[in-house]
């Protein structure tokens, strides 16, 4: 089989590849660097049955493949409100365009959306079918009325042309590779930890999330992606496992420094209080569930981001 996987150049979207290749599979990444890294590809440059495409998804060329996994969008807070018409693009002319290169290939199609959708969720744990609180002009709307878009429209195309498709909501998720600038909770409290500085939680680090591990994710991810069985689903992937901000916090400095300090900020306005997935849908489905418990991944998490810093280091 041969997979494109737009935004294969990201967090997520990098280790995706190499999950697609370890099972045998072609794999095409798209691309436009804006925030992936041709670093998180090299272990992948050499094998003849991955090929790396420079090129924004608005623009995606036609392509003989059997499966498109679209990632690519802005998914921190920093990249979508340094970059938010870019993010409504490729929710929704990206998307439009990765749908018609999946029609023309006869290709299957999933979209990864997010928990985000789901906003400042009044009802807890969120499952499928919760519909959401979302703020539409609020500091996080470029983002989360993108991928409500992103979702409305793949069902629509999958109606009219009869695409299979599915959809999956991706919650908080952290591992190696992910950006230490990106503004995500995880690398932006590792980095400080790492670097000696104060640990800083927003508001009171009462709020909470739901950390998988990227190769939880990547395994739901993949094993979704190929099962054309599972045309118009919609599954959450998460873990299920709920912390306060403050929690991970103390978790991340007792590993890094003792001695570091936890000073609190003002609140990002919009940050949703709770975020906490039901994942009966896709446990059902495929048995599937997370297998790394925090601790372990925080450990794996810390050590890489050591040696990216030390990379960095010598470069400089």
């Amino acid at each position: 089989m041969k997979v494109l996987v737009a935004g294969g150049a990201g967090f997520v979207g990098s280790h995706l590849c190499e999950a697609f290749i370890a099972r045998g599979h072609e794999v095409v990444s798209l691309d436009d660097l804006s925030s992936g890294r041709t670093a998180n590809l090299v272990g992948l440059a050499v094998d003849p049955r991955f090929t790396a495409i420079v090129g924004n998804v608005l623009e995606a060329p036609d392509l003989d493949v059997d499966l498109v996994m679209h990632l690519a969008s802005p998914a921190s807070p920093v990249d979508y409100d340094r970059r938010p018409l870019e993010t409504l693009a490729a929710n929704s002319s990206g998307t439009w365009r990765l749908l018609d290169v999946a029609r023309r290939a006869g290709a299957r199609f999933l979209y990864a959306s997010t928990s985000e959708i789901y906003g400042n969720p009044l009802v807890h744990p969120q499952p499928e079918t919760y519909w959401g609180n979302v703020d539409p002009v609020g500091p996080r709307a470029c983002y989360d009325e993108a991928k409500r878009f992103g979702e409305a429209l793949v069902t629509s195309y999958r109606r009219v042309h009869g695409l299979n498709a599915t959809i999956v909501r991706i919650f908080n998720t952290y591992g190696p590779r992910m950006r230490s600038d990106d503004g995500r909770v995880m690398p932006e409290l590792i980095g400080a930890a790492l670097a000696g500085r104060p640990l800083v939680v927003h508001g009171d680090g009462s709020q909470t999330r739901s950390f998988c591990y990227v190769s939880d994710l990547v395994a739901a991810l993949a094993t979704a992606g190929l099962d054309t069985a599972a045309d118009g689903e919609i599954l959450n992937i998460g873990n299920p496992a709920e912390v306060t901000i403050r929690e991970l916090a103390e978790a991340i400095r007792d590993r890094v420094d003792p001695g570091l300090p936890i000073t609190s900020s003002p609140a990002r306005p919009g940050d949703p209080e709770r975020r906490r997935p039901i994942i009966d849908k896709i446990r059902d489905r495929y048995g599937w569930e997370p297998q790394v418990a925090l601790a372990e991944g925080l450990d794996r998490t810390i050590a890489a981001a050591r040696v990216e810093a030390a990379a960095r280091d010598t470069v400089a």
